[in-house]
């Protein structure tokens, strides 16, 4: 496994930063009520010193019946690279009907049997791409070496790519997201690119990849628990042999309910000696987090937006999250998928393209574009949610406000 060099990167830096938690200091975990589950990942206080190989649980204040299994994971830090000195907890807080807002959790040692299993597990299928499982079933592939179509020509640049998430499965087993589609053989999976870059006056164009490349550089973290899977991972920008971008992106996935998965990506931007213009495609914003779904010339599909159900495509639309449906190969009913947007993403909410062929563009910073100074990090944060079955708009707000929730979650 490649790693990267001992700056904080690497995976063994949270170890020697961690002690046994102080129970005569206990945490506790502040979240707004929501009427679906919490998916939450927060920085622990610096008083409460956890042990991550020890069983944790969050134990509701008002109502100790309530404890639900809680995994301390390294802590992400501003620049997209592990906090050598901080730890996160990851939970699944369910939903209770006669909660009062806002609920308050103790976090507290868990004994093994309140511990859970452990049922994820990363997989190399090759040399060029890691899978996720979850009870032995399939979740996501990131692809972090080049992946080849032999069908698009091979003098065209969208023939390669890499550093980008595909399959990704639905909770039935279907696979949601398409690469190489004929109808734009540059979209793949989940992947986040722009059509226009530029740099000392010159333009780039990393949509379509013809001058421009993301390259792997190394795995920042990796790890598994009763809760979820933490993957990060850095990628680089290279013109030529240069690197001119630095890429870090986190993925922590949440045990699915029956009905839903959370996926939280966490992208950090960093661009390394000069400045650097990001900008969306004319009249339309897309440019930034994309995803593409496996939808056949002609298939059907449904797009809902926080109005309701969108007749037509919606170019340059701001909006806090989108959902694609469709009745996927192999599945008797709809099911799909949402992007939403985490209410610290700058410019919330940002502008979006969405096309009923097959994909969901969010645009930052869209049409007008931005200027990103170098070492200066850009940090934006999406949840992607997967549903088993179609969900309409309430549905979706419900689990919009859900992720509101756990963003805004913290520690007294």
């Amino acid at each position: 496994m490649k790693r990267l060099p001992a700056t904080g990167l690497a995976l063994g830096v949270l170890a020697c930063s961690i002690a046994v938690c102080r129970a005569e200091s206990p945490a506790v975990l502040v979240v707004g009520p929501s009427v679906e589950p919490l998916h939450v990942s927060v920085t622990a206080p610096p008083a409460a010193k956890l042990d991550s190989a020890g069983a944790w649980r969050l134990v509701e204040v008002d109502h100790p019946q309530t404890a639900v299994p809680a995994q301390c994971v390294s802590a992400e830090g501003p620049e997209g690279t592990v906090d050598p000195f901080g730890v996160a907890v990851l939970a699944s807080i369910p939903a209770r009907a006669d909660a009062a807002a806002p609920r308050r959790f103790r976090l507290e040692p868990a004994g093994a049997a309140d511990a859970g299993a452990t049922a994820f597990e990363f997989r190399d299928l090759n040399d060029k791409s890691l899978g996720l499982f979850d009870g032995g079933k399939p979740v996501l592939v990131y692809n972090h070496g080049e992946i080849t179509d032999e069908r698009v020509p091979k003098d065209d640049p969208r023939r390669r790519r890499a550093c980008y998430l595909h399959p990704v499965y639905g909770l039935n087993g279907e696979v949601l997201t398409g690469d190489f589609p004929p109808d734009h053989f540059h979209h793949h999976g989940i992947f986040w690119t722009w059509p226009h870059v530029e740099i000392d006056g010159k333009e780039y164009d990393i949509w379509a990849g013809d001058n421009i490349h993301d390259r792997f550089v190394g795995w920042i973290d990796r790890r598994v628990g009763p809760v979820g899977a933490v993957l990060a991972f850095e990628n680089g920008w290279y013109v030529g042999p240069k690197k001119v971008m630095i890429e870090r992106v986190w993925l922590r996935v949440y045990r699915s309910s029956d009905e839903a998965r959370a996926v939280d990506v966490d992208l950090t931007l960093i661009p390394v000696d000069r400045p650097i213009t990001l900008r969306g495609a004319e009249d339309k914003s897309y440019g930034g987090i994309a995803m593409r779904f496996d939808v056949p010339p002609g298939g059907k599909t449904t797009i809902t937006v926080p109005d309701g159900v969108a007749a037509e495509d919606l170019p340059d639309t701001r909006l806090p999250w989108a959902d694609l449906s469709r009745q996927f190969e192999g599945v008797a009913t709809p099911s799909g998928a949402a992007i939403m947007i985490s209410p610290e993403h700058p410019d919330f909410p940002p502008t979006w393209l969405t096309r009923h062929y097959g994909i969901l563009c969010v645009g930052y910073p869209g049409v007008k574009g931005k200027t990103f100074e170098p070492g200066k990090p850009l940090r934006m944060s999406y949840r992607v949610w997967i549903h088993k079955t179609a969900a309409d708009a309430a549905r979706l707000k419900q689990a919009h406000a859900a992720y509101d929730a756990a963003v805004k979650a913290a520690w007294q």
